[in-house]
This record gives structure tokens, C-alpha cells and sequence, in this order.
């Protein structure tokens, strides 16, 4: 059982912005004073960029933890509100424009079922699992703290907006994700002793100045689709498509840690996600999916947008990681020396 301090004891402070966006919106919390970009300036921003993500990010988080030093009433400043609202249509019309084309929801499904090569080009926990080293295996799990150190915080959302069989399903694995009704088995809890396992700082933001532009999108899309009612299908084929596929990639990174001799915390976060989301699965088709569309079959379209951009923002990360570590560099956004070295270089495991 963990001993440690909860990492959410503390909210985190700003981070560096990284373009018009994203300064404005730091300087606008620091300073009311300050103006905020308009439409004009939203208009030209790449819709996958850092400046963009780190400005919704930074938003989103008034939701969640907040930022030290800035007050909570922040978090419904309507002039942040109407900046968040024009960056999040300029990411939604992104992803709806580069998602496949819609199939019927069984299909998407199916789909998710249909398992990736080890050399397709975006599957992490793939090469992680072969070639990874212990420092590739600690970029990863701090670039995944940004959502796991919250996790199922943005699927919380949608629990209010949906009834009957849907919503006793979405309980029900939710209640898994928050422990049960044991703190110590929160898998956020599960998460940060998986990073003191890895020797990474357990801090909750730790990591969000390093994290690339697809990152942070993985993350900003949960927090997208779970603050709008109008987004709840989209929500679900999210939840849906993260424990459809949950449970053999954690298998992997459950092998690639045991091949790296990593200490038992670490093994044990995916160890416990093989085991449980196996069981999600089945929930989250049957009854998740099967009881939201008996009650509104007009949200399938988005219920497979959710499952399609999902698996788009994945990819997208997938590639730039291993496009990174196949050539022999960090995978951060600013690499920052020795700040990611595991604690020890144990020899591997024969």
C-alpha cells in the first residue's frame, strides 16, 4: 500500500507559453487587465499546434486542479470562456474533417479490436515492449501523467447527462477507476507510483512544459467532449475506444517494464488495467454503448467520431514518439538534460 502524498495536494504553476495563445491566456490569468486574442487570430492557428493545445489545456485545467497563485473564480471568466469556445471549434473542425469516413458503430468497434503490427509506425507500446529503453519508458509515463494522474476525471462529466443502462454502466467502470472505494487503488494513486517507481517527480503538471503539441491534444480532447453536453456520443466512443484497446496494449507495457526490471508499483499500474479493462470491454460495448443508442440512436455519428478522432490523436502521438526515439532523441518538447533518467540502470531481467 502507497505511503506517498496525494499529487493533487497542490495546484502546479503556469507554464512557458508557446505563442500568442497560449501568453495571452497566461498573462489574462495573471493580470485581468490584459486583453485576449480574437477571431482573427484563432483563424490562423494550427489546429494541432503547441500554441493552440497549451492554450486550451491551460483552460481546461481551471476545471480540474486549477494553477497556483490564480484564483478559482477564474475558472468561469467569460472573456477565457469565449476565447476557449473559438479554439475548441477551430480543433473540432479539424478532427471532424480528418477523421475516416463514418461507418456504422459495430464496424468502429470491430475496428478497435483489430490489432496494430509491431511495425506499423504508431504502435508505442509495440516497440516499448521490444526495443524500449528505461529513459523511453520514463518519457512516456511522463507525458502520460498529464491524464493519468487525473484519470476518468473527464469521462466523470458525462455521468450526469446520461440515464438508465448507459449510466449504470459508466458507473460502474468508473467506480473501478477510482479505486473501488479505495483511495490507494485510485489508479491516478496507481499512476504516481508507477512515476516514483521510474524515478519521475510525482507533482501533478509536472511534466506539461515538456509535453509536444499531440500530447497535450490526447488530453485536451477528453476535456472537450466531457464539458459539452452536445459532445456526450462523442464522450462515450472515446471512453469506449480507451478500454476497448486498454487491455493488450497494458499488456505490453506491462512486458516492456518487467523487461527493464522496473520496480513492482510500476508493473502493477498495468497489470491491474490488463485485468480490469478486459471486463470494461465488455461493459462499455454492451451495456455503455448498446444502452445510450436504445435511448438516443441519433447520437451513433457521434458516438463514432469520438471512437475515430480518438484513435487519429493516438496515431499522431504514436508517430512522433517513435519517429523520435528511432532516431535517437527525446521525445519532449524541450529535452531537459538528465530530468527524465531512471533512478537506477538495473540490468535487465534475463
Amino acid at each position: 500500500m502507497s505511503t506517498r502524498q496525494e499529487s493533487r495536494l497542490h495546484s502546479p504553476p503556469l507554464p512557458t507559453s508557446r505563442g500568442p495563445l497560449s501568453a495571452a491566456v497566461v498573462a489574462v490569468l495573471r493580470d485581468q487587465r490584459q486583453t485576449l486574442p480574437g477571431k482573427d487570430v484563432v483563424a490562423v492557428a494550427d489546429p494541432y499546434g503547441d500554441d493552440l493545445h497549451l492554450a486550451l489545456y491551460v483552460m481546461y485545467e481551471l476545471h480540474y486542479q486549477g494553477f497556483e497563485g490564480i484564483d478559482d473564480e477564474r475558472e468561469w471568466d467569460p472573456a477565457l470562456l469565449e476565447l476557449r469556445r473559438l479554439l475548441e471549434q477551430r480543433f473540432l473542425v479539424a478532427l471532424r474533417a480528418d477523421v475516416p469516413r463514418p461507418v456504422p458503430v459495430k464496424q468502429a468497434l470491430d475496428d478497435l479490436q483489430t490489432e496494430p503490427v509491431g511495425h506499423d509506425g504508431t504502435s508505442v507500446s509495440h516497440y516499448l515492449q521490444r526495443d524500449g529503453e528505461p529513459v523511453q519508458l520514463a518519457e512516456y509515463a511522463a507525458l502520460r501523467s498529464l491524464y493519468h494522474l487525473k484519470e476518468a476525471d473527464p469521462h466523470a462529466w458525462v455521468i450526469p447527462r446520461l440515464h438508465g443502462r448507459a449510466k449504470a454502466a459508466m458507473v460502474a467502470v468508473e467506480y473501478d477507476e477510482f479505486g473501488g472505494g479505495r483511495p490507494e487503488n485510485i489508479h491516478a494513486r496507481l499512476f504516481a507510483d508507477l512515476m516514483d517507481d521510474l524515478g519521475l517527480d510525482t507533482s501533478y503538471g509536472r511534466y506539461l512544459d515538456v509535453a509536444p503539441a499531440s500530447a497535450l491534444a490526447v488530453v485536451n480532447q477528453m476535456s472537450l467532449f466531457g464539458l459539452h453536453r452536445a459532445l456526450r456520443g462523442a464522450l462515450v466512443g472515446h471512453f469506449v475506444a480507451v478500454e476497448v484497446t486498454s487491455s493488450p496494449g497494458s499488456r505490453r507495457l506491462a512486458g516492456a517494464l518487467r523487461r527493464t526490471d522496473a520496480g513492482p508499483a510500476a508493473i502493477r499500474f498495468y497489470d491491474e488495467h490488463v485485468e480490469a479493462d478486459a471486463v470494461h470491454e465488455q461493459i462499455v460495448r454492451h451495456d455503455l454503448v448498446g444502452g445510450l443508442l436504445e435511448s438516443e440512436p441519433e447520437l451513433e455519428a457521434d458516438i463514432v467520431f469520438g471512437i475515430q478522432s480518438t484513435t487519429l490523436l493516438e496515431d499522431r502521438l504514436g508517430v512522433q514518439l517513435l519517429k523520435a526515439w528511432h532516431t535517437g532523441r527525446s521525445a519532449l518538447h524541450e529535452p531537459h538534460g538528465r530530468l527524465l533518467e531512471p533512478k537506477s540502470r538495473r540490468a535487465p531481467v534475463q
